[in-house]
């Protein structure tokens, strides 16, 4: 069985000539014992008690991809032989939602650590409401030197031991081998002392050794802890002259080393499974079955059909929105409107990277995981990220995390993958600009919101007033995709009454006929221009407004709705207080940040940095 993983995925990189044999070699061995542990069901790969098996280190994806091939998963021998192809279903890295059995997106090292433990968190919570008979499975994560080395996996980790998530064993290839070649050159901890350090259990084995793998894995199963399984291995095990080397981390190993390793083995042809090994993997198809019959019959029994039924498929349009009434920040309008989604949504649950009075982000009444929905990540942004992705994945929950906007920069890998998974995540972003004030140039954001409007497949919104706030969180919370709300510090006026649309990214909040002048903008920046539009038609100039809450809808319209909103013989002047490359897509002028901010009070800033309604003027004025 090992022989036939490690041999079908150094097949698979030697037929692509690109890829990674030497971890998938190195690690047959513990997958072939894992595999007679986990517990799944190629047939229902959506069950929500599935066992998860998550590999961390995803340049490992063809010993993956060979795993669930051989145990029934939608995976053909010929998609193997497909491997790292263009629109094949085996990338070099695995993807959430395009490969039958994918747990995770990974490639970032650490990243699927983190996610691993986000999906036990996920596990804890899910048993809180549908009962012990009914959750009740593992977390399984394979990883490697280089993820340990990553922030995010020991951000993770630390709140892994905190919360006791006894369904959580992260296996460690420990082969002492990174691109470089030792790891001692740059990496000489003591992992088992900091795991235990971090509330962990755990052990060192020979992970070559098959008894002590069963042994190592059933201790972990009644831990009461965490457990660490630290897996002595050899790079490319079995590949002789690059057994041990670092040369076999990233490149094929050729035909005559393959060849040679093969003869050595007893296997002949290439990609061969002899049939026994193919009948004692498939054979989990049955037993996996057969659990999950039980599980039904459970479930039968147990009266939460329904309940189950209601977090898998949420009714979005039951959801009654809070009224505002009078000015406020859109921080603090997104928090009641995450309090009145959380009391109509069972599983929508989330928190905040230590920042939730600020970021307006508790849930009342509520409790605190794992007896309650809101999460307490501490200062960890990158692992919160990761975390809340899993939450995602796992099925019955639509999470949300909140830190200042300024820190999405620690969370910029964790939204990618979100975005390139489709995963529904909500990122919550408050002190969206130089309004934040006196906190001065490290606290206040520049450049990151062109930086998100630039990433494919995530919405971000900024809203100008709490009742676009609404409007912005029906779009998101139907879309199949991330999305990210970018919140003010500051108060702000309601928009006086008019037709809010959200729909399109964009819409006309002050129609001029014949307009000279065309002011758009986002978030606070709208009712600056609804200010200067007043003052411009004073002076006899006919000025449009343009509210666009989320730019990257806008983006995505037709031609026809495009030129709805730009008159073609107006000049177009796009406000925000950010860098605002993006609006030259439609702007002949844009006033944005061309620095970082200051320390000094919010509206001081907005003056000194042009955003007054005397600059405006003329800078629209000097188009004409």
């Amino acid at each position: 069985m090992s022989n036939t993983l490690k041999f079908l995925s150094a097949d698979m990189v030697e037929m692509a000539n690109s890829g990674h044999p030497g971890a998938p070699m190195g690690l047959s061995d513990v997958l072939t014992i894992l595999s007679k542990h986990i517990i799944h069901n190629p047939k229902q790969p959506k069950w929500i008690n599935r066992d998860r098996l998550i590999f961390s280190g995803g340049h490992c994806s063809a010993l993956l991809y060979s795993f669930l091939h051989l145990c029934g998963y939608k995976i053909l021998l010929d998609d193997l032989k497909k491997f790292r192809s263009l629109d094949s279903i085996t990338p070099g890295h695995p993807e959430y939602g395009l490969t039958d059995g994918v747990e995770m997106t990974t490639g970032p090292l650490g990243q699927g650590v983190a996610n691993a433990v986000g999906f036990a968190m996920a596990s804890k919570l899910a048993k809180n409401m549908l009962g012990e008979d009914l959750i009740n499975h593992k977390v399984y994560c394979i990883c490697g030197d280089g993820d340990l080395q990553e922030g995010i996996s020991y951000e993770a980790c630390s709140l892994a031991g905190l919360h006791k998530l006894d369904n959580l064993i992260i296996i460690y290839d420990s082969n002492d081998i990174t691109i470089e070649g030792e790891i001692k050159i740059a990496f000489d901890e003591d992992i088992k002392k900091r795991f235990e350090s971090c509330g962990f259990d755990s052990i060192q084995i020979d992970g070559h050794n098959f008894i002590d793998i069963e042994n190592a894995l059933r201790k972990a199963k009644k831990s009461t802890k965490p457990f660490l399984i630290i897996a002595k291995t050899k790079i490319a095990k079995g590949a002789m002259e690059l057994e041990g080397s670092h040369k076999s981390h990233g490149a094929p190993l050729g035909k005559e080393i393959l060849q040679k390793a093969k003869k050595e083995a007893g296997f002949k042809e290439d990609f061969y499974i002899p049939q026994d090994v193919k009948l004692a993997f498939e054979s989990c198809k049955e037993i996996g079955d057969m659990h999950y019959q039980i599980w039904l019959n459970k479930l039968e029994k147990s009266g939460k059909q329904a309940l189950l039924d209601e977090l898998l498929n949420p009714n979005f349009d039951s959801i009654k929105y809070p009224t505002f009434s009078k000015d406020t920040s859109t921080r603090v309008s997104n928090g009641e409107i995450l309090n009145t989604i959380s009391s109509t949504l069972k599983g929508f649950v989330g928190g905040s990277a230590d920042l939730a009075p600020s970021n307006n982000t508790n849930i009342k009444n509520s409790g605190d995981f794992p007896n309650g929905v809101n999460l307490h990540f501490g200062i960890r942004e990158h692992a919160m990220g990761a975390i809340t992705n899993a939450f995602s994945a796992y099925g019955i929950f639509i999470p949300f995390c909140a830190t200042f906007f300024v820190f999405s920069d620690y969370m910029s890998p964790t939204l990618r993958i979100a975005s390139i998974s489709h995963l529904k995540n909500f990122f919550i972003f408050t002190h969206d600009s130089i309004g934040v004030g006196e906190d001065g140039a490290t606290h206040q954001p520049i450049e990151q919101l062109s930086h998100f409007r630039s990433m494919p497949n995530l919405y971000v919104f900024r809203p100008a007033d709490a009742n676009e706030n609404i409007e912005c969180w029906k779009i998101a919370l139907k879309s199949q995709n991330p999305s990210a709300f970018v919140l003010s510090r500051q108060n702000l006026p309601l928009l006086e009454s008019c037709n809010i649309d959200c729909t399109k990214g964009a819409y006309i909040i002050k129609d001029s006929k014949d307009a000279k002048i065309i002011l758009c903008a986002s978030g606070s920046e709208v009712h600056l221009a609804l200010n200067c539009a007043k003052e411009l038609e004073k002076q006899g100039i006919n000025t449009k407004v343009i509210s666009v809450p989320c730019y990257d809808l806008l983006v995505k319209q037709d031609k026809k709705f495009i030129d709805s909103l730009f008159d073609k013989n107006a000049k177009v002047l796009a406000i925000e207080a950010s860098r605002g490359f993006e609006w030259y897509k439609f702007a002949d002028d844009v006033i944005a940040m061309d620095s970082f901010g200051k320390s000094a009070k919010g509206e001081v800033l907005f003056n000194h940095f042009g955003f007054s309604v005397e600059n405006v003027i003329n800078r629209a004025k000097s188009l004409l």
